[in-house]
């Protein structure tokens, strides 16, 4: 009996032993499996493999029934019937073409007639926009092509005239005209040069600023040319070092960085048949921008808008281009910056009255002037912000726009007709675009939402789904294969009372009974929103599986809530946007669910500036920040991003001293990973080594992580891969 007892006793304890390590193997099996799943999501996301397919390349025909769209191996141009989605030709074949030696080309411009088509080859990157290529010319009754130049030297920006009979072209800061119907090539400027003096593409500042690269357009005759000439000489400098093998390379180019000299631009215009040349007495120098240029549908007008400076003053001109007299069409004048957005989407109707955007009565709305800049009406009106212009209907009065109407969070196209009756053509939630069929006959409507992929509708102006083009069916399994948890969409009053709108992640097998650590992601830059509710699976996802809460909150300075909400934070970027950052930090740290001692924040450029701040000014909130390409030293950057939100270090110097994150890096709490890449032309190395410089001055350890020539964007998927990787190493090791 003894033994008996004994026996079971023994097997008893054993029993236990095995079903604990049963369970131990099930919690290893299962944190195995968790972690695959994350690990196998991470290589999607950074491979770019929850990119959707989009219509990015679609050209509408004349027609207005019909479209064309590259094939997806470049080597055929096939047109396509809008409603049926049939294909009905194809309209260039690089198999069939005569003269033809290309295996396949990136892209491709039509003639105002479509009888010629421009053809782009190979495109050779230089900035963050711009290329260079080697165009070709097709004749599509000839089935021929032929190079646009036969002299030596990749082209840019080729342009045809709307009478289709000529190409503007810039090559080595020059413009040329080629003459189509005598195969002759002109050169109009003769002064462009390297680092100089650039003719009709943009400099590095507007490039990047300004969003356009190129600065030349016809006009509506074909008779005249008129371009922006940027004299960049008295520019500084800045160099960077692109590292190789076994001797690295200076790179070099001219940067003005804030309070620096500017290029001195002018507006000239040059006459075909006389071949004269003449400047435009609109103004000229280094302390004013012409960031649009653009003809009226009158041959004597071109309009251009001027900025001051400080962007606080902007005046849309109408220039006489044989006289050279301008005048004012209208104007705005505020204390803050104006947004020359509002008229990047200018459009001149064909009794020369325009429409345009403006923020005069506190919110983002579209006006109709006349073409002598008197107001005809304001067609949209409310206390919401049009995000989007589309296009104007002249024969139903009718508007076309995007706007966040129903919430900052929102975005839907809408139509406002000449009774300023507003009518949604989609009122499913979420993030709608569009784009339009020449005559505005048909639109090719885009719609996500955070857990639907990007859908292409074809649709009337009524709003009625036709068919639909693209439905990313494929991206949407992959997506919910992964059973991801949804964003839960917040808002909440900030200290100052501000209602602040965000969103939140919590993992798949959430337990309210657990703490967990949280990492807030942000941008925070001015009228930029991260609070969207759009489909873009990013790094947040990661770190669900990995165990974090993770929450996002827009704050003051940005989007969709009006004029005053996103200019307050004028002269002093990063007081406000911090304050509302840790006021965040503070909300969720209330919640039970939530560490408030395992607060982490991360952001990207100007969200990399924002998590330096954080973690300078917190009152050690957060216990660990990731900061990628930061700004540190406004003074550092660019004149029109900079001066535009902060004016001159000249005129404020207050604002940059508060703002000077490598004056204050000895206040810095809490532990930090920085990361950039080498061959930033945008926000340059010397950003983060002037700030670790001043990190090791105060004794203060840190983590970072370089990029050899990687730029702004740190692109490539395994670079990505190693990135994110390391973020999660370095989150890992400090929550």
């Amino acid at each position: 009996m003894h033994f008996i007892n004994k026996a079971n006793k023994y097997i008893k304890n054993n029993m236990k032993k095995i079903f604990i390590s049963l369970i131990c193997a099930l919690c290893v099996m299962q944190c195995a499996f968790a972690n695959s799943v994350s690990e196998q999501y991470l290589r999607d996301f950074t491979s770019g493999a929850f990119r959707p397919q989009t219509m990015a390349a679609l050209y509408s025909m004349n027609d207005g029934t019909s479209y064309t769209m590259l094939s997806e191996d470049g080597t055929k141009i096939i047109k396509y019937d809008y409603l049926s989605g049939k294909a009905i030709e194809t309209i260039f074949d690089v198999a069939t073409a005569q003269n033809c030696n290309l295996k396949n080309i990136s892209d491709y411009v039509f003639d105002s007639q479509e009888k010629r088509i421009l053809i782009l080859t190979d495109k050779t990157p230089i900035y963050r926009h711009s290329f260079s290529t080697t165009y070709y010319v097709y004749n599509i009754a000839r089935n021929e092509l032929e190079p646009l130049s036969q002299n030596p030297g990749l082209q840019n920006l080729a342009q045809f005239s709307p009478d289709g009979r000529m190409i503007a072209f810039a090559r080595g800061n020059n413009l040329f005209i080629k003459k189509l119907d005598f195969n002759t090539e002109i050169q109009i400027t003769k002064d462009g040069e390297f680092n100089k003096v650039i003719n009709g593409t943009a400099d590095w500042v507007y490039e990047e600023e300004f969003g356009r690269t190129r600065y030349f357009e016809w006009s509506p005759d074909s008779k005249l040319l008129a371009w922006v000439r940027f004299d960049e000489s008295e520019i500084k400098q800045f160099s960077f070092d692109v590292y190789d093998h076994p001797y690295d390379k200076a790179y070099t180019y001219k940067y003005p960085k804030a309070g620096e000299t500017n290029s001195t631009v002018s507006i000239h215009v040059y006459d075909i048949a006389n071949r004269t040349t003449k400047q435009m007495d609109c103004g000229t120098g280094n302390n004013i921008y012409f960031p649009i240029i653009q003809w009226t549908n009158d041959n004597e007008s071109l309009a251009v808008v001027r900025l001051n400076r400080n962007q606080t003053t902007l005046d849309l001109l109408s220039v006489n281009p044989r006289s050279g007299v301008a005048r004012t069409l209208l104007s705005e004048s505020d204390k803050v910056y104006i947004d020359y957005t509002n008229y990047t989407h200018l459009k001149f109707n064909s009794d020369n009255s325009f429409i345009a955007m403006s923020e005069r009565d506190g919110w983002r709305h579209i006006y109709h002037y006349g073409a002598n800049g008197n107001l005809i009406r304001q067609i949209t009106k409310g206390e919401w912000d049009v995000t989007a212009y589309y296009g104007y209907d002249e024969n139903s009065k009718t508007a076309y726009f995007q706007a966040a109407k129903e919430h900052p969070s929102q975005r839907h196209i809408y139509k406002a007709d000449k009774k300023g009756n507003i009518t949604n053509l989609d009122p499913r939630p979420g993030t709608h675009s569009a784009s339009f069929s020449k005559g505005m006959k048909y639109i090719v409507a885009q719609f996500h939402n955070t857990t639907t992929a990007n859908t292409f509708t074809l649709r009337d102006t009524k709003g009625k789904a036709l068919r639909t083009i693209i439905d990313n069916k494929e991206l949407q399994a992959k997506f919910d294969a992964y059973q991801l948890p949804t964003k839960e969409f917040i808002n909440f009053d900030a200290v100052n009372g501000t209602n602040l709108y965000g969103w939140i992640i919590k993992p798949a097998n959430f337990d309210a009974n657990k703490e967990y650590p949280l990492v807030m992601v942000q941008y925070s830059g001015p009228d930029s929103q991260e609070a969207l509710d759009r489909f873009k699976p990013d790094w947040e996802y990661y770190l669900v599986q990995e165990g974090y809460i993770v929450a996002c909150v827009d704050s003051r300075g940005t989007g969709a809530r009006g004029r005053e909400f996103r200019t307050c934070t004028y002269w002093n970027l990063g007081k406000y946007e911090t304050e509302d950052q840790v006021a965040a930090a503070q909300y969720f740290g209330k919640q039970s669910y939530i560490d408030e001692d395992r607060i982490a924040i991360w952001g990207w450029s100007f969200g990399g500036f924002m998590a330096l701040n954080c973690l300078t000014y917190g009152n050690e909130t957060f216990k660990a920040g990731i900061s990628i390409a930061p700004v540190t030293d406004w003074r550092l950057y660019n004149t029109a991003y900079t001066e535009r939100f902060m004016s001159t270090p000249q005129e404020n110097d207050h604002g940059y001293e508060k703002s000077d994150l490598i004056e204050n890096a000895h206040l810095l709490k809490g532990k930090l990973l920085l990361c950039h890449g080498t061959a930033d032309d945008n926000v340059h190395f010397q950003h983060a080594m002037l700030y670790c410089d001043a990190l090791v001055e105060a004794g203060i350890q840190f983590e970072m992580q370089i990029y050899p020539n990687k730029n702004h964007s740190i692109l490539g998927a395994k670079t990505r891969y190693h990135l994110y990787t390391r973020f999660n190493t370095f989150l890992k090791n400090n929550l």
